[in-house]
């Protein structure tokens, strides 16, 4: 007998990932059917995207909705957790997009919540579960290619692109800060390689070098952990130029006992064409692997966690973990460059 799909919905359109995280829902046999965004250009954009998910006139009417399952989100940062704490009131899972919170008051109640409801909140850290390079490496640490992990260098460069950013993206009290907000990605992965379930902040530091027309923004951020199961190095930034081609130069580095890896997620510069590329050093060799054809699993995962209630997307406490580490890093960085 077929299994009924996951149906589900959109609320918060306000980051481009919105569509990202519709697509590997949609790919893993969910149904979206509904949406809701106050803003009307955002609605005409998605509705023009997924002409079959009906536009709902409140956020209420999406909540009260019995036959949705999920509500998935991308709206202002700051916005998220109280959207993602009513639904699951209302008895439905959600996943967000990054930052899922962006203080530590509203972490402390998506994890009341949470653990009240039973529902799962899963954060879409989508440069770990969207690229196939990172979730390659995944299979092969997992498998012991490289031996024990003991540390990972993560670094998140981005391209600002400031004429397409809405006003809350140079407000830290909506975004939450580089760290909170971009950094949350690098976190994640740390966390994921070096198996660590506790970990504490080592240093932080924010700054602003760059665009001191804009005080409240971030544009330079790193990170120093250290965890239960290894260390690591954070560096994230808003200054990718126009002339590398994509958004950013993302890369990480796995070390281990016995190798190490290094991915170039969306660009291997003067090099091969395209992202997703995995290089491998062992006692045996140096070795490349595309991994343009990988499988990601982080969408049917969650749909198998939601029908039999179990835990394997992402572990929920690490998903807050995550989360409380990023935050804790924003808020006790040193403040260097244009930041007073």
């Amino acid at each position: 007998m077929k299994q009924t799909p996951i149906r589900f919905a959109a609320i918060g359109l306000n980051h481009g990932h919105i569509y990202g995280q519709v697509n590997l829902l949609l790919r893993a046999g969910a149904e979206l059917t509904a949406f809701y965004a106050k803003e009307p250009d955002l609605a005409a954009e998605f509705a023009a995207k997924y002409p079959q998910a009906k536009q709902a006139g409140s956020e209420e009417e999406l909540l009260e909705d019995e036959t949705l399952q999920m509500i998935v989100t991308a709206g202002i940062p700051c916005e998220r957790a109280s959207l993602a704490v009513r639904a699951m009131q209302h008895g439905k899972d959600v996943m967000s997009d990054k930052p899922g919170c962006t203080s530590f008051e509203q972490l402390a109640e998506l994890r009341r919540v949470q653990a009240e409801t039973g529902r799962i909140f899963s954060i879409c850290f989508s440069e770990r579960f969207e690229n196939r390079a990172t979730v390659q490496a995944g299979e092969l640490v997992k498998s012991g290619a490289i031996g024990r992990v003991v540390q990972t260098i993560g670094m998140g460069p981005h391209q600002i692109r400031l004429n397409t950013r809405p006003n809350w993206f140079f407000r830290k009290a909506q975004y939450g800060g580089i760290l909170t907000d971009i950094a949350s990605h690098q976190v994640d992965q740390f966390l994921f390689f070096t198996g660590s379930t506790q970990a504490e902040v080592v240093s932080s530091q924010v700054a602003n070098y760059k665009f001191p027309q804009y005080p409240e923004l971030e544009d330079f951020g790193d990170i120093m952990l250290r965890g239960n199961g290894g260390t690591g190095y954070i560096r994230v930034d808003w200054y990718t130029p126009d002339g590398l081609g994509t958004w950013g130069d993302g890369r990480l580095t796995i070390l281990g006992t016995e190798g190490y890896i290094e991915l170039r997620k969306y660009a291997d510069i003067a090099g091969r064409s395209g992202g997703d590329h995995l290089f491998l050093v062992d006692q045996k060799g140096t070795r490349y692997i595309d991994c343009q054809n990988v499988h990601l699993p982080y969408g049917e995962r969650l749909i198998d966690d939601m029908l039999n209630r179990t835990d394997t997307a992402m572990p929920q406490a690490h998903c807050f973990l995550a989360t409380e580490l990023a935050l804790q890093a924003e808020t006790r960085a040193s403040r260097l460059g244009n930041l007073s």
